[in-house]
């Protein structure tokens, strides 16, 4: 496969990922709040174990290895399809966003 096809690939690839987790973090508090513990807790888990994947993989996802075959460029976001400020804060926007709903999930399921 042509190098740069194979990168556009990854880059879809990774950004549907990328779009999965992001739709987890989102929904943990959405969820919470509106009396589904369960399924929060289910998505935490989930989210947690792209976690673990990160802190294994130097705090990188494995997709960023993949994709650096293809290209020598290395902008924040040369392995999937954000904007470059999204990508250069990627970790701490989702991460704060990820504490906090598990903040709320905390909360209610004590309550």
């Amino acid at each position: 496969m042509h190098p740069a096809r194979a990168l556009r690939l990854v880059k879809l690839v990774h950004t549907a990922v990328w779009a999965f987790f992001a739709g987890c973090i989102l929904a943990i508090p959405v969820l919470a709040l509106s009396g589904r513990l369960r399924a929060a807790a289910t998505l935490s888990l989930v989210v947690l174990g792209e976690v673990l994947v990160l802190a294994a993989n130097r705090l990188r996802c494995p997709l960023t290895d993949v994709a650096a075959r293809y290209t020598d460029e290395r902008a924040d976001n040369f392995d999937i399809y954000l904007p470059l400020w999204l990508a250069r804060h990627n970790k701490l926007v989702f991460g704060t966003l990820y504490a906090l709903g598990e903040l709320v999930l905390a909360w209610r399921w004590l309550e």
